[in-house]
């Protein structure tokens, strides 16, 4: 029984990986799913930086094996495999539920941030530096971005906010997640500069038309970056 939940987690993170080849491909939400048509949502990264996806399913299926082989029972990977199959889960029929409902999308990928957020804090840094830690955490750092980047397509689509603000206000709430999180893990910068990754996504779509995003996003960056390198020399 006490290789069960490594097993479940196998499985899931193997649908997980298997997903997009069976689903149509997401390219971000319908305009027709919102009232408000925004052609280009300006918090939305340029698509290069959603091929980080490959190796975050490619992490998470090593870490999976790993630990079913060699970790079922071990107490420093237990403690992270229930959120963290939650959140698999939920991903495994994410991309079907974003091309159907924005709100739905939106409301799933929060969870799934939740989930994997959770199994991140919950794993220790070491042992198994990369194969516990390492994978949970671009998992986790980039569905902080995906899950704001959602959020803001919303509510602008909803018109709540124009545009740039909805985008400048989910720019500020990553910042502010990615801060508290990397300071709870010192030793595992991999979810911080994976938010870097999406943030320099975002200032490559906006830096020719959209100056004012570009910049907060730069700013959002430099700041993950210090912070990174503040919190490594604390640690």
């Amino acid at each position: 029984m006490t290789r069960v939940p490594a097993t479940i987690l196998l499985l899931a993170t193997i649908a997980f990986g298997l997903a997009p080849l069976v689903t149509p491909p997401f390219t971000g939400y319908d305009p027709a799913l919102f009232p408000v048509q925004i052609g280009r949502p300006a918090i939305q990264p340029a698509g290069y930086a959603f091929a980080i996806w490959s190796v975050i399913y490619l992490w998470l299926i090593v870490h999976a094996v790993y630990g079913l082989w060699q970790r079922p029972a071990h107490p420093a990977w237990t403690g992270s495999r229930l959120p963290l199959t939650i959140a698999i889960v939920v991903g495994v029929v994410w991309l079907w539920i974003a091309g159907q409902s924005a709100v739905w999308g939106t409301a799933t990928i929060w969870i799934m941030a939740a989930g994997a957020l959770a199994a991140f804090l919950r794993a220790p840094t070491e042992p198994d530096r990369w194969l516990l830690s390492g994978p949970l955490a671009i998992f986790a750092g980039w569905l902080t971005a995906a899950a704001a980047v959602s959020t803001g397509v919303l509510i602008a689509g909803h018109g709540l906010l124009s545009n740039n603000g909805s985008a400048l206000a989910m720019l500020a709430l990553v910042l502010v997640i990615a801060l508290v999180v990397q300071a709870r893990k010192p030793r595992m910068p991999v979810y911080g500069l994976t938010v870097v990754w999406a943030l320099v996504g975002v200032i490559v779509v906006n830096l020719g038309d959209n100056l004012l995003v570009a910049g907060a996003a730069a700013a959002g960056a430099v700041v993950m970056l210090a912070a990174l390198a503040w919190t490594w020399r604390k640690g």
